[in-house]
């Protein structure tokens, strides 16, 4: 394993912070060469990057590829854009400003911390260094130890092509992230659950460091009778059972209108087969759950409401069948915090309002997820709930849009990536005015004896 000496953490920043202080990461060429790099790096260890999900996870090749190789399309797309991005833009000035221009400025934060999840351990690394790498920092990398096979393999690659001056790779547990916390960074930038991120954000405000929060929460999925039933109930087992449902924005209940629950339920089971077989335990296509720890916690949830799909698992192999559970109580614990698993509850409401009521009930979730093809219902939801985002139609493909910022509001989040919106994000704006010098009214100086009504006149 190779990782950082928890008491030489110190020492690594300040020699980030030398290394920043060179201006080097502000040149742009440097910066696309780096993510050059990075691209490299990765196509060079695809196949270990398989190996370490399948040890930690027994993710299936074909997700790696999908949802965790695939931060390549990010590296791309920052490639592309990032002479654009880097460019000062003009700022508008009004008539009374006519002597003047007024820019905008990106500028590097300086060195950020990035603190990765277990659930998808290296694209969530990854996707956000590319936004760190592309506005110019300097980063110290914290990888999940639960999902400890990545961690190791994102440690080797940051080691093997790039300086620790500019990036580092911090490995270990709890007391690792702690020492990090104790350090002033530039920002720091967190994906993980609520109530870690409130520590984050406690530690962070000791400096009034800003921080990116990428959490999660129940992210609703309402289903309507206005649909193609074949399509939805695809999108819906594939959205919510990829990684075994350990996915931030995976569809955590369903809201399912009175008239089409049974056709639905069918529809869901039917799919479920198609998917993973008769028993899903022997599909080289379903994954496992992270830990015991989440395992015994996830186990505890099929005690609440009617198992109709589903329900068996396998201690010894961390196995829970995907399960669909009816009659579900917003009182049981399924229903109380996210599931974060191959558990999917059942709810059903006869009109629309009662599903908006529900959901405007409970802190914002990070997604919203609605099937219809009515515009009216459409707008109704979007106009009448919160959430980081919406995908109609379809579940968890909003996530690789690069055009769309990505992130939650309220208790799921603080902040957005992906794209510019990366390089937003860990870039300062700076705004810069300048005048000239071949007029200069008089009307602002002192004495001010007479010119109230002109100034008066000026700001109305």
């Amino acid at each position: 394993m190779i990782t950082t000496e928890l008491s030489n953490i110190g020492n690594i920043i300040q020699t980030q912070r030398d290394f920043f202080k060179t201006g080097k990461t502000k040149d742009v060429n440097f910066r696309i060469e780096q993510l050059k790099n990075l691209k490299q790096a990765i196509i060079e260890h695809e196949q270990s990057i398989v190996e370490a999900l399948q040890a930690d996870l027994h993710k299936p090749e074909v997700e790696t590829y999908l949802t965790e190789i695939s931060v390549i399309k990010d590296i791309d797309y920052a490639i592309k854009h990032l002479q654009n991005w880097s460019k000062p833009k003009k700022a508008a000035v009004s008539w009374d400003f006519f002597s003047y221009s007024a820019k905008i400025y990106p500028e590097p934060l300086g060195v950020v911390l990035i603190i990765g999840p277990w659930n998808y351990p290296f694209q969530l690394i990854i996707s956000p260094l590319v936004g760190a790498i592309a506005a110019g920092n300097c980063a110290i990398i914290k990888p999940s130890e639960i999902a400890s096979h990545t961690s190791d393999v994102i440690a080797k690659i940051i080691a093997k092509y790039f300086d620790p001056a500019y990036l580092a790779v911090v490995e270990g547990g709890v007391e690792a992230s702690q020492k990090l916390l104790a350090e002033k960074f530039d920002h720091i930038f967190f994906t993980g659950g609520t109530a870690v991120g409130k520590i984050i954000m406690a530690a962070a405000a000791k400096y009034l460091t800003p921080v990116t929060l990428e959490l999660g929460g129940k992210s609703p999925c309402i289903v309507d009778t206005d649909i193609n039933l074949e399509h939805t109930v695809k999108r819906i087992t594939w959205g919510k059972f990829i990684n075994a449902g350990q996915t931030c924005i995976a569809p955590d209940y369903l809201l399912v209108n009175k008239t089409i629950k049974k056709d639905l339920i069918d529809g869901l089971e039917k799919s479920l087969k198609e998917f993973y077989g008769e028993n899903p335990v022997n599909s080289p296509d379903y994954a496992r759950i992270i830990s015991q720890k989440h395992f015994e916690r996830l186990v505890n949830f099929l005690k609440d409401g009617k198992v109709v799909i589903g329900g068996e698992n396998q201690p010894s192999e961390r196995y829970i069948a995907p399960t669909l559970i009816d009659n579900v109580s917003l009182e049981d614990s399924v229903m109380q915090e996210e599931i974060f698993g191959p558990i999917l509850p059942i709810i059903e409401y006869t009109d629309i309002a009662e599903a908006i009521a529900l959901i405007n009930s409970r802190p914002k979730p990070l997604a919203l997820y609605l099937f219809s093809q009515n515009k009216n219902l459409q707008n109704r939801v979007l106009q009448e709930t919160s959430s980081g985002g919406v995908c109609i139609n379809d579940t968890v493909m909003q996530v690789g849009v690069s055009s769309l910022p990505f992130g939650g509001v309220g208790d799921s989040g603080i902040g957005n990536y992906h794209g510019k919106a990366s390089f937003d994000t860990f870039s300062h704006h700076k705004s810069v005015l300048q005048n000239s010098f071949w007029l200069d009214l008089k009307w602002r100086y002192a004495p001010y004896q007479g010119k109230l009504p002109l100034i008066k006149k000026l700001l109305g």
